[in-house]
C-alpha cells in the first residue's frame, strides 16, 4: 500500500488532533469510574449494604495491572532511546500481563459466584422459601434448625456428609415448575417434610396434607425455593458463610450483628419495620462491584487489542 506523504504542518495537526483525543478519553474514563464511586459511596450510607472480601483472584490482577503500567512506561523509553529490541520486549511484557489481568478477572468473578455473590442477587436476606416460614424438616423425631447459613440440629452444626444427605433428599424437590411425580425415595427414612407444623405424608407422587388434600401449588413453589436453597448450602443470607466472619451487613454505615435469625443494632433486635426493610433491600454492592469491575476489564481488554496491533 502507497504511504501517504503528508506536509509538517499537517503532520502536527494529526499528531495534536490525536493526543486531544487521547486526551478526552482519559478524562472520560476516570469521569465515569468517579461518577459510579461516588454512586457507591452515597448508596452505601443510605440502606442496608452487603460487604464482602475481594476474591484473591481480583488482587492477583491488581498486581498484574500494576505491573503492566511500569512495563508499558519502561517500553516508552527504550523507544525514546532508540532500543528497538528493549522495546519490543517491554511492550510484549505489557500485553501477556494484560491477558493475565483479564484471565485473574474472570477467575475472580468465578470465585464470586462459588461465594453466593452474583450481579442481580434479590435481596441480601432469603425471602422466598425461607426455611421455617412456611416449611420445616424432621430427622425422626429430631427437628432441623436454621440460623444465619448453619443448618442445626439438637443445636450442632451439621457435618459435611450430614448436610450432603439432607441436600439429596431435597435435590428432586429443586426443580421448578414443580411437578408429579416427586422423585422422593425413602420418604420418612430418615427425613419428613413438616408444612405449618404439621407433617407432609407421601403416595409415591406428590405430597399430601393431613386433611387429605395434595399440596396446593403456591406452596409446592415455596417447597421449590426452600429445596433450592438447601441444596445451595444457603439459610437465612444469599452470600455464603458466617455473618460478621465471611461477610458484613451494614445500616447506615453501621455494622449489624445478627443473632436468632434476627439483625442487631448495638446489642439489640432492630424493630418490625427495619426487619421487613432489611429483607426487602436488594443486594445493591455486589451489582456495584460487578459493574464497575467489568468497566474496567472492558477497557483494558480494549486496550489490550491496541498493544496487540503495536506487538505486530
Amino acid at each position: 500500500m502507497e504511504e501517504k506523504n503528508y506536509p509538517d504542518d499537517n503532520k502536527e495537526q494529526i499528531v495534536k488532533a490525536k493526543k486531544n483525543l487521547v486526551y478526552l478519553l482519559m478524562f472520560s474514563v476516570t469521569m465515569m469510574f468517579a461518577g459510579f464511586s461516588s454512586a457507591y459511596i452515597v448508596s452505601m450510607g443510605d440502606s442496608f449494604w452487603l460487604k464482602v472480601p475481594f476474591p484473591p483472584a481480583f488482587w492477583i490482577s491488581t498486581v498484574l495491572i500494576g505491573i503492566s503500567s511500569v512495563s508499558m512506561i519502561v517500553a516508552v523509553m527504550m523507544a525514546k532511546k532508540g532500543n528497538s529490541g528493549g522495546q519490543k520486549a517491554f511492550i510484549a511484557l505489557t500485553l501477556l500481563l494484560g491477558i493475565g489481568f483479564a484471565y485473574f478477572q474472570f477467575k475472580g468473578y468465578g470465585q464470586l459466584t462459588d461465594n453466593g455473590i452474583r450481579a442481580a442477587n434479590n435481596h441480601i436476606i432469603v425471602t422466598d422459601g425461607k426455611y421455617g416460614d412456611y416449611f420445616e424438616i424432621k430427622k425422626g423425631n429430631d427437628y432441623i434448625q436454621v440460623n444465619g447459613n448453619d443448618y442445626l440440629m439438637n443445636g450442632k452444626k451439621l457435618s459435611g456428609q450430614e448436610m450432603k444427605k439432607l441436600q439429596d433428599f431435597m435435590r428432586p424437590l429443586n426443580e421448578f415448575p414443580l411437578k408429579e411425580p416427586f422423585g422422593l425415595k425413602n420418604y420418612g427414612k430418615p427425613y419428613t417434610i413438616q408444612f405449618q407444623s404439621e407433617d407432609l405424608t407421601f403416595n409415591g407422587k406428590e405430597l399430601i396434607k393431613p386433611s387429605g388434600e395434595p399440596l396446593p401449588l403456591l406452596d409446592r413453589d415455596r417447597l421449590f425455593y426452600l429445596a433450592r436453597n438447601i441444596c445451595d448450602g444457603r439459610g437465612d443470607f444469599f452470600v455464603k458463610g458466617e455473618m460478621g466472619k465471611d461477610f458484613q451487613v451494614f445500616y447506615k454505615g453501621k455494622e449489624l450483628k445478627y443473632a436468632n435469625r434476627e439483625l442487631q443494632l448495638n446489642g439489640k433486635d432492630l424493630d418490625g419495620y427495619l426487619q421487613l426493610k432489611a429483607m426487602e433491600s436488594a443486594d445493591t454492592a455486589s451489582s456495584y462491584l460487578y459493574i464497575i469491575s467489568f468497566l474496567h476489564l472492558l477497557h483494558v481488554l480494549i486496550t489490550i487489542l491496541f498493544v496487540l496491533s503495536v506487538v505486530i
